[in-house]
C-alpha cells in the first residue's frame, strides 16, 4: 500500500480538531505506514510461538466475567478497572478500527496489525497511562519508541503542540524513554501474563513504576481554548 499524504493530512487536522477520534488514527497510521510496520514486526516475530499459535487476544478481553475469576491484582484485575474507568472496551476499538482501515493482504501481517491494536489497553495497564489526552499522548512516544511507526511520530508531534505545559511534554518525553528501556512489548505473550501480579508484570518487561500525573481531557482543551 503506498504511501497516501492527502488523506494523512485530513486525518492529522481531524485529529487535531478532536483527539478522540480514534478511526481517524487508524487512518492515519495506515496512510502513512500502510503495512510496514506490521510486515516489519512480523519478521521480528517470524520464529515465534505467538506467530506459530496466533492466539486472539480480543477473546479473553472481551470475557469480563472470565477476567473477575483471575485473582485481585493481577493484570487482568487492572485491565478490567482500567476499561471500566474509561467506558471502554476491546471490541469498541476493534469496530472503530474497521472504519480507518483495510485488511492486508498478508494474512501475518494482519494478525499483526490485529495484535497491536487488540493489546493497546493492555499497554496502558501495565504502563499507568489512563485514557485521556495526556496518557495517550505518553503511550504513542512508548510506542514510537518500540515500532519506530511515522504515523505514531506524527501523532505525538501534534500531542507535544497540543499540550505544551512543561508537565505534558516531560511525561511525553519519558514516555518515549521508557520505550527504549523496556522489553520488547509487541513480542509478549499477554495470554500468559493476565493472570500475574501487576507488580511482577511491570518488572519482567522492565516498566517501572507508572507515573503520577494530572489527567487532561479533550474537555479540559476545549474550555481552554485549544480545541475548537
Amino acid at each position: 500500500m503506498s504511501l497516501q499524504p492527502l488523506r494523512a493530512a485530513r486525518a492529522v487536522a481531524a485529529i487535531a480538531r478532536n483527539p478522540d477520534d480514534t478511526a481517524q488514527v487508524f487512518a492515519l497510521i495506515e496512510a502513512l505506514t500502510g503495512v510496514s510496520t506490521p510486515a516489519w514486526i512480523a519478521r521480528r516475530l517470524r520464529d515465534s510461538r505467538l506467530l506459530g499459535e496466533r492466539p486472539e487476544i480480543i477473546d479473553r478481553l472481551a470475557d469480563r466475567d472470565g477476567l473477575r475469576k483471575l485473582p485481585a491484582g493481577s493484570l487482568a484485575d487492572a485491565y478490567l478497572r482500567f476499561v471500566e474507568a474509561e467506558g471502554i472496551s476491546a471490541e469498541g476499538l476493534r469496530e472503530v478500527s474497521q472504519h480507518g482501515e483495510t485488511r492486508a493482504a498478508d494474512p501475518t501481517v494482519e494478525y499483526v496489525r490485529r495484535r497491536m491494536r487488540d493489546t493497546h489497553d493492555l499497554w496502558h495497564t501495565v504502563l499507568g497511562y489512563r485514557g485521556d489526552v495526556l496518557g495517550e499522548a505518553s503511550l504513542l512516544a512508548f510506542t514510537f519508541a518500540q515500532t519506530r511507526n511515522p504515523a505514531i511520530g506524527v501523532l505525538v508531534l501534534v500531542g507535544l503542540i497540543k499540550l505544551y505545559s512543561a508537565e505534558a511534554r516531560a511525561l511525553i518525553a519519558s514516555g518515549f524513554a521508557r520505550g527504549l528501556r523496556a522489553a520488547w512489548f509487541p513480542e509478549q505473550e499477554w495470554e500468559a501474563l493476565l493472570p500475574l501480579p501487576l507488580d511482577q508484570v511491570r518488572r519482567r518487561l522492565g516498566a517501572a513504576a507508572p507515573p503520577v500525573y494530572t489527567p487532561v481531557r479533550s474537555r479540559d482543551l476545549r474550555a481552554s481554548g485549544l480545541l475548537p
